[in-house]
């Protein structure tokens, strides 16, 4: 009597199940035909540009959904980057609060201004919670009077809006500073990347000439082995707090 042969399920398709996601909900967020999306689940690859957006959809590297385009790449996939985004934006809200929660030894923060971080009420409660509990935090903001800043604010196009920026977010960072786990540092470097860490997992932003930091891509990274590009940014963060200067009292 033949064996029966059990159809293998497609990562893909795996994925959307885990997921929750319904075909018509894939067709609906990436703005294709239902029709289209099928075509993908019975094997079609699709395109870059759709592939990258369904892999940030349901927070998964496209290697991992269509591992036929690892086939004669030699470099091993590294395992610290868990996913990317194709700017700021596409960051769920979600990983923001799960990202900041997870922090039990240190959370840092290292950008020239980050305002949305500062003016999302509930990611600062989530900050004061941590601290109360003992975890360190670590602020590092653009000196609203520096060159770097003026620079930066004239790539962005938004000229003297940039310090104003910082300035305001001093202002909503009060709610943290009577905190002793809490210190914010201004610095003056030219800051190629933003970085948002807690513990063994970070969100890196890299700066890109004449684009606004939430129009830029972001890394979701995590400490796995060696961790080399995990350590590179954690190296980074590390020389520009030693070169900061305390926030004025």
């Amino acid at each position: 009597m033949a064996a029966k042969v059990i159809p293998q399920i497609s990562p893909l398709r795996r994925a959307l199940a885990e997921s929750r996601l319904r075909e018509v909900d894939v067709a609906e967020a990436l703005g294709v035909d239902p029709k289209t999306v099928q075509r993908w689940l019975a094997g079609r690859l699709p395109q870059p540009r759709h592939r990258w957006g369904l892999a940030d959809l349901i927070q998964r590297h496209e290697y991992d959904l269509w591992p036929q385009l690892t086939r004669g790449i030699a470099p091993t996939i590294n395992r610290e980057i868990l996913a990317t985004y194709t700017h700021r934006g596409a960051v769920p809200r979600e990983l923001w609060r799960q990202l900041f929660t997870s922090g039990e030894s240190e959370i840092g923060i290292l950008v020239y201004a980050g305002l949305f971080l500062a003016e999302d009420i509930d990611l600062v409660r989530i900050m004061r919670h941590k601290a109360e509990d003992g975890v360190t935090i670590r602020i590092l903001l653009g000196d609203p009077d520096s060159d770097q800043v003026a620079l930066r604010g004239a790539e962005e196009g938004i000229a003297e809006a940039m310090a104003a920026k910082i300035r305001n977010v001093i202002v909503l960072y009060q709610l943290l500073l009577d905190l002793p786990t809490v210190e914010i540092r201004l610095h003056t470097t030219v800051l190629y990347n933003s970085i948002y860490r807690a513990d063994d997992e970070m969100l890196v932003n890299p700066h890109v000439y004449g684009t606004a930091a939430a129009q830029a891509p972001v890394l979701h990274l995590q400490r796995h082995g060696d961790s080399e590009l995990f350590g590179v940014y954690t190296d980074s963060f590390e020389r520009v707090w030693m070169a900061a200067r305390p926030l004025p009292a």
